[in-house]
């Protein structure tokens, strides 16, 4: 098989969460550790970072492995999912994964683990730590695929656990209210392990308290440590004040990213005190330590790799897409569309029919005109019923087969000095991105 043949075997063969919804999660350890023993448990041979949480875990995982990488560390990143290519979820300082070694895994691999029927993130983790250990890095950071305590990655032993937040999302596989799913994302907390929690409610906090004195690990909520002390949009960045990091900027400017920053520097604190980052690999003063993080943070993108973050794709129009997905995610963006200054917005929006669509579209501007679509996987919303439910909301716009018809619409009605927005589903911006190479 040649790489695109690989892929569509992955994508089609294997059983996939991310195309197929609940009939492809598979729930449990088994083939996991089947697959980590066979590969003579990879995981073992490096140090991680475990990233957990329901919004937010993708940017987290992104700026941490890019200030680790610049003070010099060789850095794998395991994320999920993929905007244009598998190879994105796995990456060593920034590169990812070659054709040749993800061909060469599943045509040396396949009669090992057909059998084992895995799921395609199961084999995908697999490919990732095997991948890591024969990289030679030194330190991997893994975002968790779904929930925590059953997920594939939930085999290392990390260094560092982060949960960033939890709000409701994936209720029909985690559970129903966010005690329940809080309990689910704590199952990363390990024996011994700091644990840094981003964000907490009066609901979820008792519950990452029990889990961590349950494993004897220090626990840190990143609110109670406040270090970020200001933060303030330029426009091609955000400006940040901070408890111990001096003043820097971040080119990452979605309204959420504050609180992602927040839970960051509280995480990297911890790491410092593990001697993971100590002083400056350059003159050891606060001001090269600085410059470092500040380099770091403003050159996320090209460092790592990271995309759809509140990204400007265009000028005149301006085109900006966001691959946030649930309500947690929308109470921001809804928040920061309200904001923006335009002569007409316009919004490219498509869901995934296991979302808690009603609530998301609740957030979304009023005065703007709709293009109504649908991502290319089966777990997609129909247009026709996203549009039925707009006009219910006093949301009003055009219903499209598909993002790049939508997206191409509005483009053909936009003034220079609109504004048009893509998003509402991964799978939208994914499809969007796709449709400009």
């Amino acid at each position: 098989m040649n790489y695109q043949e690989t892929c569509d075997y992955l994508f089609r063969q294997i059983p996939n969460y991310e195309k197929q919804g609940k009939s492809g999660y598979k729930e449990g350890l088994e083939n996991t550790l089947a697959l980590d023993e066979h590969f003579g448990h990879p995981h073992r041979h490096f140090k991680s970072i475990h990233v957990g949480g329901t919004n937010g875990k993708g940017s987290v995982a992104h700026l941490i492995a890019a200030r680790l990488q610049v003070h010099g560390y060789r850095v794998g990143l395991y994320t999920s999912p993929h905007l244009l290519d598998f190879r994105e979820r796995i990456r060593v300082n920034g590169t990812p994964i070659s054709e040749e070694y993800v061909v060469n895994f599943v045509e040396t691999e396949k009669d090992f683990f057909e059998p084992l029927n895995p799921s395609f993130f199961e084999l995908a983790t697999a490919m990732a730590f095997k991948y890591f250990k024969e990289m030679e890095v030194d330190i991997a950071v893994v975002e968790v695929g779904l929930g925590g305590r059953l997920d594939c990655t939930n085999i290392i032993k990390p260094i560092l656990s982060i949960i960033t937040n939890v709000s409701l999302d994936h209720t029909q596989l985690l559970g129903g209210t966010a005690a329940l799913i809080a309990k689910e994302k704590a199952g990363i907390i390990k024996e011994g392990v700091p644990v840094v929690i981003g964000e907490a409610t009066e609901e979820t906090r008792p519950v990452f308290e029990a889990k961590a004195q349950e494993a004897n690990a220090p626990i840190i909520f990143a609110e109670d440590e406040q270090e970020v002390m200001s933060s303030i949009h330029t426009g091609r960045s955000i400006h940040y004040k901070t408890k111990h990091n001096q003043e820097f900027d971040c080119e990452l400017t979605g309204d959420y990213q504050p609180h992602n920053m927040n839970t960051v520097l509280t995480a990297l604190a911890q790491l410092k005190r593990q001697g993971c980052l100590g002083d400056s690999s350059h003159t050891g003063s606060a001001e090269a330590e600085n410059n470092e993080l500040n380099y770091s943070f403003m050159h996320v993108t090209d460092i790592t790799g990271l995309r759809g973050r509140w990204e400007t794709v265009q000028t005149q129009p301006t085109v900006v897409c966001d691959t946030g997905h649930n309500q947690g995610a929308w109470q921001h963006i809804g928040q920061q569309l309200a904001e923006v200054k335009c002569r007409q917005m316009r919004i490219v929006f498509g869901m995934m029919h296991d979302k808690d669509v009603h609530s998301v579209m609740e957030q979304l501007p009023k005065q703007a005109v709709y293009y109504f679509t649908k991502a290319s996987t089966s777990r997609a919303l129909p247009e026709t019923s996203l549009q039925m439910l707009g006009d219910q909301m006093g949301l009003h716009g055009e219903c499209y087969p598909n993002v790049e018809q939508a997206f191409n619409a509005a483009l053909q009605e936009a003034h220079p000095d609109d504004f048009i927005f893509v998003g509402g589903s991964t799978y939208v911006v994914a499809d969007f991105m796709k449709s400009r190479i």
